[in-house]
């Protein structure tokens, strides 16, 4: 590894550490609080030798044991490990109540973060990757904060108290020691800034671990149903080797650190021994100020062994810090404007949108629609033809790269996300139920609907029927497996029934129900869409025969655009398309 290489990863673990430190700013009383205590802690236990030393120097030079003396020196040392045994324990509490809040923060400024990202970013990262960051790493961050709070503010605290107090008694030895330590440290520095680069490799391969493991688990039975348990498996086995490869050299760098310091700390301890048995006879020493010496030479190396034995998890903390913040400091979506839509009535101009996910490959070219209020659009055409994207840019998820959306001669960056999305109804090909009750559910975008109201939803959806029946109806908790994908499709337009607002967006919104039900459902659309603006993604074009304006797209493009009958007769891609699901073709 260059010179330059470990600089700049040693620069990069500050960084990591400072940005921890601005969480942590905000408990700043807790923060001097807890510096207080380890000062009276250190103090308290350095007074403690010193007490040792006057009863060892009393009996040597009286060559008797004076009891009422000794009592005394022993009640005091009592006192003082008393009250040192409470200050820790108040400071240990201190620093756990500090930690969780940090780590608390951290977790929450972590998902309103999320919620602020791109799509792109999202679709970017694997769910597993982005939930390790969010729980894994930032409990390992967690333990890793609490043992340096406890190890580091009272170790630095105890190397300063401890040098004050060895000046006192003897000040050739004591500078023998602080000239020593810094090889202690070195070495220390030398082995940690390896070991952070391997805990940086640990936490990625967790990551994408436990990103398969999402993966896999949540589509067990299409693993099972195309043979690939065997591939996956080995999927598996070669992340798990990266991790382990990654860990064994770790814990490698990190195991050198505690036994190479005390290696160190147990030269220095025995040069203090032989210095200060030389110095006793000429009289520079007594046996008990010796005796101090020697405690504190043992306390003064002591930081340095306990700080030593946790660079192990400090630095697999700060790798993680490094994953987190990572994640807090990705380019949120563009600034979101205050403007909203009041009363919308639907119109939406489409001009010369363009759209491109990179930059050489262009995906939507030249765009243009214009919907009236209260009309249906219906937009068909091969799988990748656009369609979805182009229902992801009316709601913002993705901005244009050219051209411009407008809804009543409002242009949508001028418009606030929530407000343009609020301002739709839209149902999905893909589903989703949160834990909850079925009312719950349903009152995600109405939460202060009466029972009535979702009662008279679900009937106009055709949900209530098998609502009626679980075993608590509306009060009936709901798990991701408590219903099938087309009852779940039927609560998710539940919900849209409910609110009725003034423009629909219907994605593949019946792709999982039945014929018969959908035939009911499609009942239900065409009442809730009735003086709507509604845009139908479908690929069962029998679904959208009576919609105003059917667009065929292909390659990103418009290639034809009018009603059904009117693109029928033009005999083109849409009669096409039409044909290959209705009539057979005789061979």
């Amino acid at each position: 590894m260059s010179k330059t290489d470990t600089t700049a990863k040693s620069k990069n673990s500050m960084a990591t550490f400072f940005k921890v430190l601005r969480f942590i700013g905000k408990y700043r009383f807790l923060l001097v609080l807890s510096v207080i205590l380890a000062a009276v802690t250190v103090i308290l236990q350095l007074y403690v030798p010193v007490l040792f030393g006057y009863a060892i120097d009393e009996v040597v030079a009286a060559h008797e044991v004076d009891f009422t003396r000794m009592g005394f020196y022993l009640s005091r040392i009592l006192i003082m490990i008393v009250f040192s045994g409470i200050a820790t324990w108040i400071m240990s509490v201190i620093n756990n109540r500090m930690t969780y809040h940090t780590v608390q923060d951290i977790r929450a400024r972590s998902i309103r973060h999320i919620q602020k990202l791109p799509l792109s970013y999202l679709d970017g990262h694997s769910t597993g990757d982005i939930i390790s960051r969010v729980i894994a790493d930032t409990d390992i961050l967690s333990d890793g904060m609490l043992l340096g709070f406890t190890q580091l503010f009272s170790g630095i605290i105890t190397i300063i108290g401890t040098l004050l107090f060895m000046f006192s008694k003897n000040v050739w030895i004591t500078l023998m020691i602080i000239v020593l330590t810094p090889v202690s440290f070195f070495v220390a520095k030398f082995i940690s800034s390896h070991s952070f680069q391997m805990f940086r490799a640990q936490s990625d391969a967790r990551g994408r671990q436990t990103a398969l493991i999402e993966e896999m688990i949540g589509n067990q039975k299409v693993v099972q149903a195309f043979g690939y348990e065997n591939r996956s498996s080995e999927r598996f086995a070669a992340i798990n080797e990266e991790l382990r490869d990654a860990s064994q050299k770790a814990v490698f760098y990190s195991s050198l650190t505690n036994p190479s310091t005390r290696c160190v700390n147990n030269i220095i301890y025995a040069g203090v021994a032989l210095a200060g048995a030389f110095l006793i006879p000429g009289g520079h020493l007594t046996v008990g100020g010796l005796s101090v010496l020697l405690a504190y030479a043992n306390q003064y190396m002591k930081p340095f062994n306990d700080i030593s034995s946790v660079i192990t998890e400090l630095q697999n903390a700060l790798a993680c810090a490094t994953r987190i913040f990572d994640l807090l400091e990705e380019e949120p979506e563009s600034p979101d404007p205050s403007g909203t839509l009041v009363d919308a009535k639907g119109a939406v101009d489409i001009r010369n949108v363009s759209f491109r996910y990179e930059a050489d490959k262009p995906l939507i070219k030249n765009f243009n629609l214009h919907t009236e209020p209260g009309r249906r659009i219906a937009i068909v055409g091969p799988t990748g033809c656009g369609k979805t994207t182009f229902i992801n840019l009316l709601m913002r998820f993705y901005d244009v790269t050219g051209g411009s959306i407008s809804v009543d001669g409002t242009p949508i960056t001028d418009v606030s996300r929530h407000a343009l999305r609020g301002s739709y109804g839209m149902v999905l090909q893909d589903t989703w139920i949160k834990h909850g009750t079925v009312r719950d559910n349903i009152c995600i975008g109405k939460p202060d609907s009466s029972d009535e109201d979702v009662i008279q939803a679900a009937k106009m959806s055709h949900s209530w029927e098998f609502i009626r029946r679980l075993p608590n109806g509306l009060d009936t908790i709901l798990y991701e497996d408590s219903l099938s994908q087309g009852q779940k499709q039927l609560l998710c337009i539940t919900r849209v029934m409910l609110c009725l607002p003034p423009m629909l967006i219907l994605d593949e919104a019946t792709s999982s129900i039945d014929t018969r039900t959908e035939m009911l459902i499609q009942e239900a659309f065409d009442r809730m869409m009735q003086g709507r603006t509604s845009f139908i993604v479908a690929h069962r074009l029998s679904t959208i025969r009576n919609a105003d304006e059917i667009l065929v797209m292909k390659d990103g493009s418009i290639i034809e655009q009018g009603s059904h009958e009117e693109l029928m007769a033009k005999g083109g891609f849409y009669q096409n398309l039409y044909n290959s699901q209705f009539v057979k073709v005789s061979e």
